[in-house]
């Protein structure tokens, strides 16, 4: 596994590089190739798909090349305010010249352990397979929470030991709210993976995964390991006070 840390100024500088990233990765690919991309929720993902309707991504990354999909999703139907796909859909995916067969959302509004098997499916009949087993992403986008949750893998929830599906019914420790996710092997068998870190209220999970690199942390972000892709962190300075003011890290991408 290869690591890379960036650290930029504020997320909107994060989701600017991103969106360039982005563009070098559409820009990069071989003739007939395909991109597929597992999204992620929440607001440093928004302003990422803000800046990809604008130029000089909109009207030059030929989006029919590239699937896109979600690590994780609300059990509930698609035009409810907490569906990731309904933001992903508002700021950016109505926005841009992609055919609909390309835009793989979750079914949230289906039965929870029927839309977990439904979604495994179709993964598995539109990704390539590793001899593991295991589909393999492209590249995979993950936020982090404060409690150091990623996609919908929660601390101490016995969703972190599956080894075997590719999708689980997760349940958040709080609400109760069921959420489709996908698990660990599926993140840790993809070629990129992105977590998308941006607030004050991360530092204490980050300095504790990337400063001080303490073992059996209980946080689901420090479980993920590509083993054979690359692993990236996308930091604002709000994020990373500690590793900065440590010396742990010196800024840039």
């Amino acid at each position: 596994m290869k690591e890379e840390i960036y650290i930029f100024d504020d997320k909107q500088a994060l989701a600017k590089q991103l969106a360039d990233d982005f563009k070098k990765a559409a820009d990069n690919l071989q003739d007939g190739g395909k991109l597929t991309v597992a999204l992620s929720g929440g607001s440093t993902p928004r302003s990422f798909f803000r800046f990809l309707v604008q130029e000089p991504y909109l009207n030059t990354i030929d989006w029919n090349r590239i699937n896109f999909y979600w690590g994780d999703e609300r059990c509930v139907p698609p035009d409810n305010v907490q569906s990731n796909f309904k933001m992903a859909n508002d700021e950016f995916l109505s926005k841009i010249n992609i055919n609909h067969e390309n835009i793989h959302r979750v079914f949230g509004e289906n039965p929870p352990p029927e839309e977990a098997k439904r979604y495994e499916r179709e993964i598995i009949d539109n990704l390539e397979t590793s001899d593991n087993g295991f589909p393999r992403f492209d590249w995979i986008m993950l936020g982090m929470g404060e409690d150091g949750h990623t996609a919908s893998l929660f601390p101490g929830a016995s969703t972190l030991d599956e080894k075997q599906r590719i999708c689980v019914v997760a349940t958040h420790p709080q609400s109760g709210q069921k959420r489709i996710s996908l698990t660990l092997p599926v993140l840790d068998n993809a070629k990129r993976v992105s977590f998308l870190v941006a607030g004050e209220s991360k530092i204490k999970v980050l300095t504790d995964i990337i400063g001080n690199r303490s073992s059996n942390l209980p946080f689901p972000s420090s479980m993920v390991h590509p083993v054979d892709g690359l692993l990236e962190w996308y930091l604002d300075k709000a994020a990373a006070t500690n590793l900065l003011n440590n010396n742990f890290l010196k800024t840039g991408h």
